[in-house]
């Protein structure tokens, strides 16, 4: 059940497009939701879809994936192990504006006499797009084109073509062409999702410099002592007369450029830019690259770099495109609605994740400030299955960076009073940033989380040589963790619990045997039994270094395999669902129905011991785990748990309504799947949670790709064998889609009649059909038809089952 309203922008403004976001006409009513949904990254550097003149504006920002502040977390009550240390996404040098005058009257769109304007967000090109007709106040008409893009293919690289042409006059004519260093960062003092900002100047001037149309501003933040360096270089070409000057100071560097406009002349400017950011290199360093990577870029001009992106593009459509084919009666709107949607959440991935090397992915991508600019378990759970089987590569660069933090996650662990590894549950750079415990460090299924991601990524590509590697590195930490934070409990008849923890439902914490928790703590035990025996049996130079690397004694591994075989997972007999905790079922139901609209989400209007007594849900929990593990779950126990935990759901969280559709369509819910599947595509761009104007859910966009794969699809991966029970609605008359498995490119393409799986790369495929075995082999088709799941058999009552396997 999700109590919250769709906000859908006007179509006469917003026309649906399956390839383009396009805005018809300056609509100052949604300025805040399109800086978002026309902003632009690569992954490394992000520019929300702030207007090229500057203003007007809700929030500007200029991010670069890891560049951050520390601060100390001050608590009005201390304890021991507390998180000490917060960290902030900063909000960096402004490059994107110019400001543009004629007859040394300034253009403002607010009250600018726009004959023609649109914005549109090309996504299969990459390039943000604006094409304006102003007339001035005594009647001149200036054309106003320009073109932005942050390059995929050069990681530190953005350009904006901005061309002015005055089609029935003379004019004078001036851009300023600047680069804005100090900017307000995100304040929110009655929305804990937002950042709380900072009450000094957090980037302090390091250097600057000027030469012809070339500027670079370095700045450093001001506690955590990074380094970052922010140039820009330009081409300008014109047939009219011009002058330009320059000028620069520690916080602001312009180029003026002054124009005797010609009737019909263009005037086209072309701003380079780049960024560079460092823990440990100077800013003089950092100038030097920031010089070199202008003059490659400036020398081989904006075409290069176009042509440069939209090969990039091409090659990611090819590779990762879902091609959702609707019909009206899915939204009463345009049936290639959710094609738009489905497209522009899969170019959105692409932007917080594309050249994302060394970082993580924040929640917001680099489109706000929005949790900070933190890494949380929404990269392994959310986002990596579609990397894996679209970017292999992007998702161990993921992996690599969590065992990054390796180190960090043993001292954490300390800190806690555990044995082996605890990662942590937000942050940036490896360290604890969560304040509030409860519902952050207590949500140790992070470690299991993140190993479930490595298993996944090593069955799905056969990159043994990392799981021998880094990964068994972290299965070894993380699997000492779970037996040492766990106990065999006499009352449990010598199971093994977990108590004191927090699953991915934050509405209930610090539970005792949090079903998610215990059922994934187990394949972690599991996969890392299985990981280190094999190494020790068959592969003893890889073990010999993992023994260096950990002091592993052969012997704990047998202690894994016994906390797994004894795993209590919480069953309730009598209504014959899994309790998502020990106690859950005690506490009393939230009357959801009968709490106002406007009450959502509860985290805002009630104090969390308020919501910790009852039984509602933030987001799915034991939902989740019936997707993860679905096969540790007989289908009538997936039936009545999805039957019993949908109505306490209250969609206050973004990562939900994408596992729901997907459960739903594996249960036979067709109805429910398609309204949830709506919820998650339409996430942000119909403003669901109404959060929308503070950056893209990224991992919410990652669970539209699981709506289409796992559940109309319903694909299924366990243990790497692929195989696909598909289940689509009647609202979609056609789903297309690729995927990487083991170096083979797979095409899948299916209607409600049937399904046509091609091996399009590879030699020999083995995946299964609706229970069906078939092998594959490159360039020829198999059609298999799909059976109709009417006439499904109604689940038997309740208390007929044991518990899950």
């Amino acid at each position: 059940m999700i109590r919250h309203e769709t906000l859908n922008p006007p179509s006469h403004i917003y026309p649906i497009n399956e390839w383009k976001i396009i805005e018809s006409s300056f609509y100052p009513r949604f300025l805040a939701q399109t800086e978002t949904i026309f902003s632009i990254g690569n992954g490394y550097l992000g520019m929300r879809g702030n207007h090229d003149e500057g203003t007007p504006i809700s929030q500007s920002g200029t991010f670069i994936n890891g560049f951050h502040e520390t601060r100390p977390i001050v608590y009005g009550e201390d304890a021991y192990g507390f998180a000490k240390t917060g960290q902030v996404m900063l909000n960096v040098a402004d490059a994107k504006v110019f400001r543009l005058y004629v007859d040394d009257e300034p253009f403002f769109l607010p009250t600018a006499s726009l004959q023609f304007f649109e914005r549109t967000l090309d996504m299969q090109d990459g390039i943000l797009k604006r094409r304006i007709l102003w007339e001035t106040a005594v009647g001149k008409q200036v054309l106003i084109e320009s073109e932005r893009l942050v390059s995929l293919q050069q990681r530190h690289v953005a350009a904006i073509s901005y061309q002015v042409t005055v089609l029935n006059s003379d004019a004078p004519v001036i851009i300023s062409s600047e680069v804005i260093g100090a900017q307000e960062n995100q304040a929110g003092e009655t929305d804990p999702r937002r950042s709380t900002g900072f009450p000094y100047q957090v980037l302090i001037p390091e250097g600057h410099s000027c030469s012809d149309l070339r500027l670079i501003l370095a700045h450093r933040a001001c506690n955590s002592g990074m380094v970052m360096v922010c140039g820009v270089d330009h081409s300008f070409e014109t047939d009219c007369a011009y002058t330009s000057i320059n000028e620069c100071d520690g916080d602001l560097g312009k180029v003026v450029f002054s124009v005797d406009a010609r009737r019909g002349r263009p005037i086209q400017l072309v701003k380079f830019i780049t960024y560079h950011s460092s823990r440990r290199a100077a800013s003089k360093e950092l100038a030097e690259r920031a010089e070199r990577a202008l003059a490659r870029v400036a020398g081989k001009g904006f075409g290069e770099l176009v042509a440069g992106q939209k090969e990039y593009m091409s090659d990611f459509w090819q590779r990762s495109d879902i091609h959702i084919l609707g019909n009206k009666s899915a939204s009463g709107r345009d049936k290639c609605e959710l094609q738009q949607a489905m497209r522009w959440n899969l170019f959105q991935i692409l932007q917080a994740a594309g050249r994302a090397e060394g970082t993580g992915i924040p929640a917001k991508g680099l489109s706000g400030q929005t949790y900070e600019g933190h890494y949380f378990w929404d990269i392994e759970i959310y986002v990596l299955p579609f990397l894996i089987y679209t970017a292999p590569r992007i998702a161990r660069n993921l992996l690599l960076f969590r065992h990054s933090m390796l180190e960090q996650a043993r001292l954490r662990a300390r800190e806690l009073n555990q044995k082996g590894a605890l990662f942590p549950w937000r942050t940036i750079n490896g360290e604890e940033a969560s304040a509030h415990y409860a519902a952050g460090t207590a949500q140790y299924h992070i470690n299991a989380d993140i190993m479930y991601a490595l298993k996944k990524y090593v069955e799905i590509t056969d990159d043994n040589a990392m799981l021998y590697n880094e990964g068994a590195e972290m299965l070894v930490e993380t699997a000492r963790f779970w037996v040492d934070i766990g106990f065999y409990s006499d009352r449990k008849s010598g199971k093994f619990c977990i108590h004191g923890v927090t699953g991915p439902d934050e509405y209930t914490a610090v539970v005792n045997n949090n079903a998610y928790t215990n059922l994934m703590a187990r394949e972690n035990l599991l996969f890392a039994v299985k990981t280190v025996t094999k190494m020790h049996d068959q592969l003893p130079a890889y073990f010999e270094t993992l023994v260096d690397r950990t002091k592993l004694d052969f012997s704990e591994v047998e202690t894994w395999q016994q906390a797994a075989d004894k795993m209590y997972v919480p069953y309730d007999r009598t209504l014959g669902i899994h309790p998502q905790d020990e106690d859950f079922l005690d506490l009393e139901v939230w009357d959801i129905k009968n709490t106002p609209r406007d009450r959502f989400p509860l985290l805002l209007f009630y104090h969390p011991l308020v919501i910790y007594r009852h039984q509602v849900i933030k987001q799915a929990d034991v939902v989740l785990a019936m997707l993860l593990l679905g096969d540790m779950f007989t289908n009538k126990q997936k039936q009545r748990n999805f039957e019993y935990y949908d109505p306490l759901t209250t969609g206050d969280s973004s990562l939900s309504a994408c596992i729901q559709s997907v459960v739903a369509s594996e249960i036979g819910s067709s109805e429910k799947a398609m309204g949830y599947a709506r919820y998650a595509m339409l996430m942000d761009l119909a403003d669901v949670g109404g959060n929308m104007a503070d950056g893209c859910h990224v991992a919410s966009m990652g669970g539209t790709w699981m709506v289409a794969t796992y559940g109309f699809a319903g694909m299924r991966d366990y243990d790497g064998n692929v195989s696909f029970a598909p289940n689509i609605p009647r609202y979609v008359d056609e789903l297309r889609f690729p995927l990487t498995i083991r170096g083979q490119c797979l095409r899948v393409s299916m209607t409600r009649n049937e399904a046509i799986y091609l091996l399009e790369k590879g030699s020999l495929l083995e995946i299964s059909h609706q229970g069906k075995r078939i092998s594959l082999q490159q360039g020829l088709p198999v059609t298999c038809k799909i059976k109709s799941r009417k006439g499904r058999p109604k689940p038997e009552l309740p208390g007929s089952e044991d518990s899950a396997k």
